[in-house]
Parts: structure tokens; C-alpha cells; sequence
């Protein structure tokens, strides 16, 4: 039986509280407790009529920004209401909430700024992390979702406006995982921004100073760490948006002393490994035997790639050889030795001058991606550029020459920077393509059917970790668990069942998704030794007991 809940607040405060206001759903006995008589409107409605009321004024706003604006205005105000309106229209709901909406929010961060969330932890602070942490309204946090705001989406250095991603990200989390919203916690990181149009803009609203770097940098990031364990010793740290320089290096740095993740790397590899998977499903391949083209070597190109890299050493291929299947294209065309401005992470991709001596190139000092896939006969092609168009027909016609039926991921979001369209990608191949793109997609036309577009967002992946990690009270975050998560995914595929079917499951089954990939995860942490010395015996059900679901409880006055 569920228990009422103690309220302290009264009147106007408690209406202004988002995580208590119920609005015109406040029972007339509730009205008459807590101060509420003749602030609201005689009508007692249930979370049903809000719920109408509130879609029917979100389907009144024009365009996509000013829906994402109605409904982090509605966050602002009703919790509950907002996340029982978004799980019941999830599919049409998360690209505003989320990618790729949530890159305008970002941009106007400053101007469209209402209600403050979370905390802002700036550089100029440092001395009192601490502090900062201590004066949080949550005063228990299972998750803390933090960003420096550096490598936002595919749209790069916002600042302060990163903390859009956080905010929506863990609505995500709730919304598709049922994490407690009063148990989570985002935020920025403030280190300044090289973002000359924010720092001459007089409405930004974060620290004007070039970004710190270095071991000041460094510095930073260790102080807050230290102080988030202190406040939150069992927190799960999840990390967001970081640049490429900082991504890898500030999660490497922790992963082995807590449960720490981070989604453009970990998340963003294991949903597209996932589509890779049940793609060679439908082919009836071997991940084993193919040749694994990237465009775009940072932070998530690299993420992927290592994923992608033990996922063939799991096949049976020693790591040497399956670092051979992958190919690395950046700015600099593809990544060989010697090359200047490479990254220690690339280093295991590198070609050597002997392996490409013998390819038909115009300029060996810059192989082009379509001499690439020619080349090496590639079988998969992975975006991560955010160059739109970057994958022409002439690319996606040499792939068709040796591959009938070629695995395509334009994965680089917002929608804008795509590098190809699916429906392209359908009449270049004669709808032989298997694809996932990493913005949503309408259904492509071909030939008289219809063939919908499969979104390969992290949306499926990191809510189900995040619980699992919690619910196993995970001391960290393995690569076993994330490769647990990526098969719990592969497994929902519909491509697994009929060969013509998307790769992924359809977004508005993401919940059900994340249930299933928190069990796999806890179940992994148990099995790798991870799990924490009190973590409960039967994971099914404390995933049950512990999720959170939108709904009205009755309240007393305190």
C-alpha cells in the first residue's frame, strides 16, 4: 500500500514547488490542509484531464524549439504531470526533450533561461566545491550527470548552455528508465568557453574566460570529483558533452576507483555495436570478417571503435588483427603513423605506409574516405563527423560494388549534420542498405513500401546502465556491463527476426528496453565481482521496487 506523504509547505510555496505541485489535482481535503483554499480553481481534476489539457497546449506551440520550451517550462512546474506526459508520448517527445532539439535549447540557452537547476560549479569557485555541494536541495543523489559543456552534440562549445543536455538527458533517464527525479542531479561544470560569439555576447550567462586547460584544468576536475565522493560516496558519475582532448582522459582517470560512464564513448559504442550486431544477424555474418570504416576520430568515432574492436576479439580474432578490420578517417584523411595532431587513443588504429603502399590513391598523404572504402572493401561505414553529406553516393556505390548488402550508421546529430539520408541511402543501394541514423528519421518510401528509419540514440543504452549500475550499487562500470547492455539491445532487433526489418527496436519501446538491459547489467556486475557487498539478492525485484512511476500520491500535512 502506498504511504501518504508528509507535507511541510503551505499555500503559494507549495504551488511553486515543481516536485510537490499538483495544480488543479489537489483533493479538496488536501486544498483545505495545506493552505490551498481559493489559489486554485474549484475544479478537482485527475492527472488524466492535466495530462489532455497539457498535450493539447504543447500540439498549439510552433516549431520544435518552442515545444522543448513548453515543456521544460512544464518540468518547472509539475514533475509528476511532466513525466507522465512525456512516457505517454514518448516516441513523439524525446527528439524535443533530447536530441536533437535540445541543440537549439542549448544555443539559446542564455536568452531562454527560466527557472535554475542543478548546480554550476565555475573555475572561479574552486575553493568552494564543497560548499557548493553541501547546499544541494537533493541531499541523496544515486546519480550525478555532469558536462563542461566543450563538445555539445555535434554542435561544440556552448558553456554554461550544456547544461540543457544534462537536464534533458536525465529526464531520459527517468522517463525511460524510472530513476527518481528527486535522486538525480545535473551539473556544469564552468571552466569558461572558446566560444568567441558567447563571450562577446552580453547575455551569457557563464564565466567570460577562455577555457582552462592543463593541469589547472586537471586540477579542477580532481577537486570536484573529491568533493562530489565526499557529499555522495555511492554516487554514480555520469559524464556528458566533454571535448575530445578531456572525454577519454577524465574517465580513465576514474573508472577503476568508482561507477563512473561516459555516453558519447561507452553509450554512443555500445548502441551502435548494438545496430552492427543485429545487422550481421540479418546478413548472417561474422562480426569477425568485416571492415569497419569511421568517419570522424574523436571522442565517439574512437568510443565506437573500441567497442567495435572487442567485440571482434570476442569473435576469436586476436586484438592485432581486428585492429586491422577498422579504418580511421579524419580531417587529415585516413589516420596513419607519423601523421601530426593525432591523439594517444588513435594510436592502436594507425595504418602503417606499407599496408596502404599498394592502394590506388591520388596523394598518399591524404587518402580520401571514398579511396578508403574502395580500398579495403568495406562492409560497414560509421559516422561520426558531423559533416551533413559526408556519405555521397559515389562512397555508398563503391561499398554496393563488393558488399550487397552494406551496414550504413550516419550517427552525427542534430539532424543538421547528418552524413547522409536515409533515403538516399535507400535508392543508392536498391534497398539493400541496413541503417541506423543517430537523429530521428521519417519512414523512407521505396518502391511502394514503406521502410522506417531506425535512431541509433544512446536513449536505448545508458537509462537501463544508469539502473543497473545503481540497483547492483556498482563499485564500477565494466567493459563486460556495457558489452551486457549492448547485447540486451541487439537482442530487441527486430532485424533478427526479419531481414528487411529496422535494426532497432521503435523509440516508444525504449522503457521496456531499459529494463531489460538493467537486469543484464546488475547481473553482470554480480557476475565480474563489482556489485556491492549489500547489494539486494534478487535483482528482478528490486528493479521492480525501485522504479519510479508518475503518478499522484495522497498528501498530509506535516
Amino acid at each position: 500500500m502506498t504511504q501518504d506523504v508528509i507535507v511541510n509547505e503551505r499555500g503559494y510555496k507549495l504551488l511553486a514547488n515543481p516536485k510537490l505541485n499538483k495544480g488543479s489535482a489537489f483533493t479538496r481535503e488536501e486544498r483545505r490542509a495545506l493552505g490551498l483554499v481559493g489559489r486554485l480553481p474549484q475544479e478537482v481534476e485527475t492527472l488524466e484531464q492535466q495530462m489532455h489539457r497539457a498535450y493539447t497546449q504543447y500540439s498549439e506551440k510552433q516549431g520544435n524549439l518552442q515545444k522543448n520550451i513548453f515543456l521544460n517550462a512544464l518540468h518547472d512546474d509539475n514533475e509528476i504531470l511532466f513525466y507522465a506526459l512525456l512516457s505517454a508520448h514518448l516516441e513523439e517527445m524525446l527528439p524535443i526533450v533530447y536530441t536533437p532539439t535540445v541543440a537549439d535549447a542549448v544555443e539559446t540557452y542564455s536568452l531562454e533561461l527560466r527557472r535554475l537547476r542543478g548546480l554550476y560549479i565555475a573555475y572561479p569557485d574552486i575553493d568552494s566545491i564543497d560548499e557548493i555541494l553541501e547546499d544541494t536541495i537533493n541531499k541523496e543523489v544515486d546519480l550525478a550527470l555532469v558536462t563542461d559543456g566543450e563538445g555539445v552534440l555535434g554542435i561544440g562549445d556552448w558553456g554554461v548552455g550544456g547544461m540543457h543536455i544534462c537536464i534533458g538527458k536525465l529526464m531520459v533517464y527517468t522517463a525511460c528508465s524510472g530513476l527518481h527525479p528527486n535522486r538525480v542531479l545535473p551539473i556544469q561544470l564552468d571552466v569558461g568557453t572558446n566560444n568567441q560569439t558567447l563571450l562577446d555576447d552580453p547575455e551569457y550567462l557563464g564565466w567570460r574566460h577562455e577555457r582552462i586547460t592543463g593541469e589547472d584544468y586537471d586540477a579542477f576536475i580532481g577537486k570536484f570529483v573529491d568533493g562530489l565522493r565526499r557529499r555522495f560516496p555511492n554516487v554514480y558519475l555520469h559524464w556528458e558533452d566533454f571535448g575530445r582532448a578531456n572525454a577519454r582522459k577524465n574517465l580513465l582517470r576514474y573508472r577503476q576507483e568508482m561507477a563512473t560512464f561516459n555516453d558519447d564513448m561507452q553509450g554512443t559504442g555500445a548502441t551502435a555495436l548494438a545496430c552492427l550486431l543485429s545487422g550481421l544477424v540479418a546478413k548472417d555474418e561474422s562480426i569477425k570478417d568485416q571492415k569497419v570504416v569511421f568517419l570522424g576520430a574523436g571522442t565517439a568515432g574512437c568510443g565506437i571503435a573500441d567497442q567495435v574492436c572487442a567485440a571482434m576479439v570476442r569473435a576469436g580474432l586476436t586484438e592485432e588483427d581486428a585492429r586491422k578490420n577498422i579504418y580511421l578517417v579524419d580531417r587529415q584523411g585516413l589516420l596513419c603513423e607519423g601523421m601530426p595532431d593525432l591523439a594517444p587513443f588513435h594510436q592502436p588504429y594507425l595504418r602503417t605506409q606499407e599496408e596502404v603502399s599498394d592502394w590506388d590513391v591520388k596523394d598518399p598523404s591524404f587518402i580520401d574516405l571514398l579511396e578508403v572504402v574502395r580500398s579495403c572493401a568495406a562492409t560497414v561505414l560509421i559516422g561520426c563527423s558531423t559533416v551533413q553529406g559526408a556519405f555521397n553516393e559515389a562512397i555508398v556505390k563503391a561499398m554496393v560494388s563488393h558488399c550487397e548488402r552494406p551496414i550504413i550508421l550516419p550517427l552525427s546529430n542534430p539532424t543538421s549534420h547528418c552524413e547522409a539520408d536515409p533515403r538516399d541511402l535507400m535508392a543508392w543501394t536498391e534497398g539493400k542498405v541496413l541503417m541506423a541514423c543517430g537523429s530521428p528519421f521519417p519512414p523512407v518510401e521505396f518502391k511502394g513500401k514503406s521502410y522506417p528509419v531506425s535512431q541509433s540514440n544512446n536513449a536505448f543504452v545508458f537509462p537501463g546502465i544508469g539502473r543497473g549500475v545503481i540497483a547492483a550499487k556498482a563499485t564500477q562500470v565494466t567493459d563486460g556491463m556495457i558489452y551486457a547492455a549492448c547485447e540486451a539491445l541487439s537482442l530487441a532487433s527486430p532485424a533478427r527476426h526479419d531481414p528487411m526489418a529496422p535494426l532497432l527496436p521503435d523509440i516508444a519501446d525504449a522503457a521496456d528496453v531499459a529494463d531489460s538491459i538493467a537486469l543484464a547489467v546488475a547481473n553482470k556486475a554480480r557476475e565480474e565481482g563489482v556489485a556491492g557487498a549489500d547489494a539486494p539478492d534478487d535483482f528482478v525485484k528490486a528493479l521492480r521496487d525501485q522504479k519510479w512511476r508518475a503518478e499522484y500520491r495522497a498528501y498530509k500535512a506535516g
